[in-house]
């Protein structure tokens, strides 16, 4: 079994849900003295490896669980490489247009752009719909020139554990992430993307886990 050591941020978290009970997140925030953004990530790993538990309208509450089980275990041991999706990815030329067009058939959230067939940025719906509502010529305007660019974007690696893949998802409050390669040209650092990892892939994840 993997025994898991809390940051000191995370031990005074569980003091504080213990003595408080239930608890909002907003109230250990101000307990701490720090937002709520900061607390997303330590209260994802407390909540998902079951030493508290969140309810929701109610609050924290703490389980009183060792911080070892085999769910936390095996989440602990599941690489992305092993859930990891195929990305959907455009040329940065293509118009907006297309790339709308590209996004409803893949069904998809989240389009990663590449440039020479390398990373270079990120596109959503939101992006998408805040562009068309400000009346931006789609069938001129390449998607470029509305993608959040590098070094901008949150990325995974294959062998990050899916924990950690996780916990970037909710500290950045995205839907998706891309997987890549990193690769170094005439001593430049370039990401290949090889995949993608989003709510989704970790929500099915957490499904099978609680089948078995």
């Amino acid at each position: 079994m993997i025994t898991i050591e809390f940051t000191e941020r995370q031990q005074k978290i569980i003091d504080i849900v213990k003595e408080h009970e239930p608890i909002t997140s907003e109230q250990i925030a101000k307990i701490l003295k720090v937002t709520r953004a900061t607390l997303r990530p330590d209260l994802a790993i407390l909540t998902m490896t079951g030493v508290l538990d969140a309810r929701p309208k109610v609050g924290y509450l703490y389980s009183g669980n060792k911080p070892v089980n085999l769910i936390s275990e095996r989440i602990h041991s599941i690489k992305v490489k092993d859930i990891k999706g195929i990305p959907v990815v455009v040329e940065e030329q293509t118009t907006l247009y297309d790339a709308i067009v590209t996004l409803f058939l893949e069904d998809v959230g989240t389009m990663f752009i590449v440039s020479n067939g390398y990373l270079a940025g990120v596109v959503s719906r939101k992006d998408f719909l805040r562009n068309i509502m400000g009346g931006t010529d789609i069938n001129k305007v390449p998607v470029g020139l509305i993608m959040t660019r590098m070094p901008n974007i949150v990325m995974t690696y294959s062998d990050e554990t899916v924990l950690e893949a996780a916990i970037k998802i909710i500290e950045h409050e995205v839907d998706s992430l891309p997987v890549v390669e990193k690769v170094e040209t005439e001593g430049r650092e370039y990401y290949k993307v090889v995949g993608k990892v989003s709510k989704t892939n970790i929500t099915k994840l957490l499904v099978e886990l609680g089948r078995q």
